[in-house]
């Protein structure tokens, strides 16, 4: 199975799915902003705002998933934002029709508190995508009525990324 962890950027995506996957034995992680870098030079004359916008990402990303997955079995974790309504359809059907079954989690955490740790994350990789991350603190809030509606909800307003991603392994939300 797979289990995809969506939230806004800075939520700790990443961070509770390196938990995540020390708590599931067997899981791997894919991810699928490898898939973006992949088709950037191939697609470098469609220019799109987002990686997601290019139609290739979406189905080489199912495509992948699915191919790892039969070739593995487990569970494929998937930190990745996905803010629109259509682009996690599109997803979710191109996984529907594999038959792979997919568990949508959503990271989520007050706005104060998600201005906070991005503005206070000194990670090396994370030293200049502040500004970036919050520019998308507003499509994130749009976003979020579909989101509450397709994924389960893990608030981390006050958990750690450990203790977010014990919540998800239990497979349970607070």
């Amino acid at each position: 199975m797979i289990i995809w962890l969506n939230g806004t950027y800075g939520a700790g995506k990443t961070t509770t799915t390196r938990e995540l996957a020390a708590l599931l034995p067997g899981s791997r992680v894919f991810d699928t902003e490898t898939v973006g870098a992949l088709l950037g030079p191939v697609l470098a004359t469609e220019p799109v705002g987002d990686f997601q916008d290019w139609p290739p990402w979406r189905a080489v990303v199912v495509a992948t998933a699915t191919q790892v997955l039969r070739y593995t079995g487990g569970t494929l974790l998937i930190p990745q934002t996905v803010l629109s309504e259509e682009y996690w359809a599109e997803l979710s059907a191109g996984f529907a029709a594999q038959d792979v079954p997919v568990r949508h989690v959503l990271l989520h955490c007050d706005p104060d508190t998600l201005t906070h740790r991005i503005r206070t994350d000194t990670a090396p990789e994370s030293a200049t995508a502040g500004p970036w991350r919050l520019r998308h603190r507003e499509p994130y809030r749009e976003a979020l009525p579909w989101l509450r509606r397709s994924a389960e909800v893990v608030d981390t307003t006050h958990l750690t990324p450990a203790q977010a991603a014990a919540v998800i392994a239990q497979g349970r939300t607070p």
